[in-house]
């Protein structure tokens, strides 16, 4: 069986969604699945420096990089057009088995769902988290009308929709799309641990040793809740810690957020290294006390798994699909999208280190348990094997067994 997977971009600039899917299949490949990638040479308002229009090794993956079409107008970059990857997916696209569609509302994604549907080549898809109420929301008439012109014909011509968590499909089954789905968390990549790494990072940061860190880690935008999160952190002045702001996002945006600081007057305990990663990445990983996403809307959230990977006291909104999880295994806190409570968990947090602790260590357990890549790998290559099978699959909805 062999499987081609389509994704715009592989760009770091993307988040989490790229770097989670060479997560998957790097874990397929070590399952014996032959996988590839075909994706652009997409990486935000640059291009990353790959051989074009041939098979290269990337991350130990067998991929297909194409030129991304890139004009002045950036509405135009962020659709990923390539013509290239149009040639090229409808001279070979019939040598796969099964072709797996990543993202929505983008170029490649388009036109690997609609070559497949005329090449008559099975595909499934997976949005992640594209049809979800918030993002739907977001330039709501131009998606709108993509999706009842183009997407929605594609979506229902696949095998079943890849979702990754159980309030995500809650939210697709709005649209009434009628196709079967399967629920699947992402897995996790688990760091070398660093030694000493509490004691490190106080050291690079210059803060007392027993400093306490909050960590936010992720993409600077409007949907992660910031407007919430300062000012709770500005309410707790008199209590010792420091607020690692870990992300980059527009120009404009990040004004905002200098703001925000200056009116919470957390400026000065607050350290801003913009986008990280690698060693500097797992450091504030390994390092921090406890990790923060406060957003209106996560479909999934890889980064709440790698901060639940390495130990940290974990807080999360609603908004956050992981928070279920969460909640029911008792694993952090779930505060309401509100400036008060937040700030009375993490103040709780911060009052009772010993307890949130135990909390953080009982979550690294769990995730070891349940959301490693190999076990994610390990039950999307049997579904792929069921797809295949010339039974009738595709006329049953079947939910994954998942704890999300």
């Amino acid at each position: 069986m062999k499987i081609l997977h389509v994704i715009p971009s592989v760009g770091l600039s993307r988040g989490g969604t790229s770097q989670a899917v060479l997560g998957l299949l790097q874990a397929l490949r070590l399952q014996g699945a032959d996988v590839e990638l075909a994706t652009t040479n997409d990486d935000g308002e640059a291009l990353l420096d790959v051989p074009l229009e041939q098979k290269v090794e990337y991350q130990h993956i067998p991929t297909w990089f194409f030129p991304r079409f890139s004009p002045p107008q950036s509405a135009i970059r962020e659709f990923a057009f390539s013509k290239a990857l149009t040639a090229w997916l409808w001279k070979h696209i019939a040598e796969y088995d099964l072709v797996h569609v990543h993202a929505l509302f983008s170029y490649p994604s388009t036109i690997a769902m609609t070559i497949a549907r005329l090449k008559r080549v099975p595909y499934i898809h997976q949005p992640h988290g594209l049809l979800c109420n918030w993002s739907l929301q977001q330039s709501k008439l131009k998606k709108q009308l993509y999706l009842s012109l183009i997407e929605r014909d594609n979506i229902r011509q696949s095998r079943f929709l890849q979702l990754t968590s159980v309030m995500e499909e809650r939210e697709m089954k709005q649209l009434a799309l009628n196709v079967p789905s399967v629920v699947l968390p992402l897995g996790v990549s688990v760091a070398d641990p660093i030694p000493d790494a509490r004691v490190r990072l106080r050291k690079q940061l210059k803060l007392p040793e027993e400093q306490p860190i909050i960590l936010f880690m992720s993409r600077l935008h409007h949907k992660k809740g910031l407007e919430y999160l300062v000012p709770a952190l500005g309410q707790l002045a008199n209590l010792p810690f420091t607020f690692v702001l870990a992300g980059n996002g527009t120009p404009e945006y990040e004004q905002e957020v200098d703001l925000l600081l200056n009116k919470a007057g957390i400026q000065t305990r607050t350290y801003r290294p913009g986008f990280v990663t690698g060693e500097f990445k797992d450091l504030l990983l390994q390092g921090s006390d406890f990790f923060a996403l406060t957003s209106c809307s996560e479909n999934f959230g890889m980064v709440v798994l790698e901060a639940m990977a390495a130990g940290l006291t974990t807080i999360l909104t609603p908004g956050v699909a992981l928070a279920s999880v969460l909640e029911e295994q008792q694993l952090g806190y779930v505060p309401a999208l509100d400036t008060n409570e937040i700030r009375e968990t993490i103040r709780y947090c911060l009052e009772s280190p010993d307890i949130a602790r135990a909390v953080g260590d009982r979550a690294r357990r769990f995730i070891f348990e349940h959301y490693t890549w190999d076990q994610i790998a390990a039950t999307l290559a049997e579904t792929y094997q069921a797809v295949l099978k010339p039974t009738t699959y595709a006329d049953k909805h079947h939910t994954a067994n998942s704890h999300v």
